[in-house]
């Protein structure tokens, strides 16, 4: 059944730290096997990533195995990303914003990522729960909006994302049926040629928390309008 209003909530960098996470893992690879392979371990991640269009962490490790097929840790590793506490990670409030925005429509998880995994990530980060299950996860989900349309059908959209890219181009597909609400958090955000780049989205705000001060008349008459404030 169409819902009046869905929220569609990006995950890295928007409810979850994901910047933190990246952060540990750096820090156990450098702990485990060294600062050289743990620079080859991202080198090969970036590598992947610019292939597949979203991080891949298994992935990378799978590359790196194979340059390393006898590196006695690896098995650590790969643990430490499987049991990684991610709860530990989410943004203050995050799970405060998802609760808000429920009294007036459906909250959705709208995320790009491999198939092992991401899920796995917003299961233990406690998103899944909060979102009651409605998790989306494409490769690239800007390519895929009439599949969200189709899933979860409404009269209007908020999107909630720390990327401008993806904003400005669900903002062209949607128009005045979505509104676009950036988060200025994470090393996309924050990056002055990244934002530079694209237009302003119907909202900016600093922190994922600060969304629990919008009311519903701000998270859908803002649509219309472009503004560079910070509410």
């Amino acid at each position: 059944m169409s819902k009046a209003v869905v929220f569609l909530f990006d995950v890295d960098n928007t409810l979850l730290d994901n910047d933190r996470v990246s952060s540990d893992l750096k820090q156990y690879l450098t702990n485990q096997v060294g600062q050289d392979r743990q620079r080859r371990y991202w080198a090969l991640f970036e590598e992947l990533r610019t292939e597949l269009g979203y991080a891949d962490y298994l992935g990378a490790l799978q590359r790196y195995r194979t340059e390393h097929p006898r590196e006695p840790k690896l098995l650590a590793v790969s643990e430490f990303l499987i049991e990684y506490h991610f709860a530990n990670r989410l943004f203050p409030n995050s799970l405060d914003v998802v609760e808000h925005v429920s009294q007036w429509g459906q909250p959705v998880i709208l995320s790009d990522g491999d198939v092992v995994f991401q899920p796995r990530k917003i299961r233990r980060s406690g998103l899944f729960d909060a979102v009651k299950g409605h998790v989306l996860i494409y490769v690239h989900k800007e390519h895929e909006l009439e599949d969200v349309r189709q899933r979860y059908p409404a009269g209007h959209y908020v999107l909630v994302d720390d990327k401008l890219r993806i904003l400005t181009a669900v903002k062209q597909a949607w128009g005045s049926g979505v509104t676009t609400v950036f988060v200025r958090q994470g090393h996309y955000a924050l990056d002055p040629n990244i934002v530079a780049a694209y237009p302003a989205a119907d909202i900016s705000i600093e922190r994922i928390g600060d969304l629990t001060q919008h009311g519903f008349e701000d998270l859908t008459a803002a649509s219309g309008k472009v503004s560079n404030a910070t509410r």
